[in-house]
């Protein structure tokens, strides 16, 4: 199988063309640093090719859901350099995915203070997930344009702790209707200066932020993911094939590892006809990069998948959760355990490291 064959991100060996995709858990400490669970919790999981972490606050502004890692501290960036020592011990690779959540938030969770976004437009038709329980969403405080500079410094003062804290590279979180997401979006984003208007200034956050990302951590150290057909969080494209196609192209230029692409989580049957459904065929076929398919993939569909020769690997996302031994299972062809969405998001380790193993004695 392509799928268990072994594969490169540059000069970056990978063992197999699976991808562990990034999922948050919420299980990180109140100060944002990651415990012995979580060291686990990786390690168990080090025989993906690459795993790409949960999303990592970039600082405390970033923070938008309760239980969530950072790596804008000493301690922070200390607690994940146990992780990345652990799985490249088992010979794992494993990237950070940084993030901002922007109006992905509330207040409760931000010591009273408002989210921050390109406008103040607030996310409708959802609640968010905070310590207190589901919450409206507020409207954020739109961001000057001198902190919108700043922000893109966050983010690469974070690439550097990354690194520093023993990750093989970063991953800038550009989908689902996080910061980035937002800016290029016109349903987020109706500002007047250079990051907002025609798609070239609203992509203009993106680009700067890989541009500064990539610089910090060097050729073949930096992917990004982006959701070209997602309309969640509020985010609505008039022409998602013209935004998505110009931010891939001028991506190209960059010495990136790897451009993440979502399939479509749950599109709509009517009114969002100008999204496509096939994500790798529209956008995979644009750039040079290699393309991590991402989205509702089995074991089948996911070598149909790499057959076609646009995407190069594959990320799982909930199956991981459920089978830290996911490799071994699809090496024999063998029954995956069902996951428990309830364990998901926050708690202990019950649903997070205590899954079975094909193999009980794997640890």
């Amino acid at each position: 199988m392509k799928l268990l064959q072994t594969n490169k991100l540059g000069n970056l060996p990978l063992k197999n063309s699976v991808a562990m995709a990034p999922m948050t858990r919420a299980r990180a400490e109140g100060n944002g640093t990651v415990n012995e669970s979580t060291v686990t919790y990786y390690t168990q999981r080090a025989s993906a090719g690459l795993i790409i972490s949960e999303g990592i606050n970039i600082s405390e502004q970033a923070v938008g859901s309760p239980y969530t890692p950072g790596i804008y501290t000493k301690e922070q960036i200390e607690s994940w350099k146990k992780v990345t020592d652990s799985v490249h011990g088992k010979g794992g690779k494993i990237f950070a995915q940084l993030w901002h959540t922007g109006r992905v938030s509330h207040s409760v969770d931000k010591n009273g203070v408002l989210p921050v976004a390109p406008s103040a437009l607030a996310i409708v038709g959802q609640q968010h997930f905070s310590s207190q329980g589901p919450k409206d969403y507020e409207v954020p405080r739109a961001l000057e344009t001198a902190e919108v500079k700043r922000v893109v410094q966050d983010y690469k003062q974070a690439a550097i702790n990354a690194i520093e804290a023993g990750f093989d590279g970063v991953e800038l979180h550009a989908a689902t209707g996080y910061l980035p997401n937002q800016f290029l979006a016109e349903s987020s984003n109706i500002r007047t200066d250079e990051y907002g208007g025609n798609i070239e200034n609203r992509s203009r956050f993106i680009l700067e932020v890989m541009e500064a990302i990539t610089a910090a951590v060097g050729e073949g150290k930096a992917g990004i993911k982006l959701s070209p057909s997602i309309p969640y969080n509020s985010i609505i494209e008039s022409d998602p094939i013209a935004a998505y196609s110009y931010v891939i192209k001028e991506l190209d230029k960059l010495p990136l590892a790897y451009i993440q692409l979502m399939n479509p989580l749950f599109l709509p049957e009517e009114g969002f006809g100008q999204y496509p459904k096939d994500v790798m065929g529209t956008f995979g076929i644009l750039t040079q990069h290699t393309v991590i398919a991402n989205v509702g993939y089995t074991r089948e569909t996911a070598e149909a998948e790499l057959q076609k020769g646009i995407a190069k690997i594959i990320s799982f996302g909930v199956p991981f959760i459920a089978n830290p031994d996911l490799i071994k299972r699809f090496e024999l062809n063998a029954e995956l355990n069902q996951p428990d969405r309830s364990t998901f998001y926050g708690g202990n380790e019950k649903g997070y490291i205590d899954y079975p193993f094909l193999d009980q004695s794997v640890v």
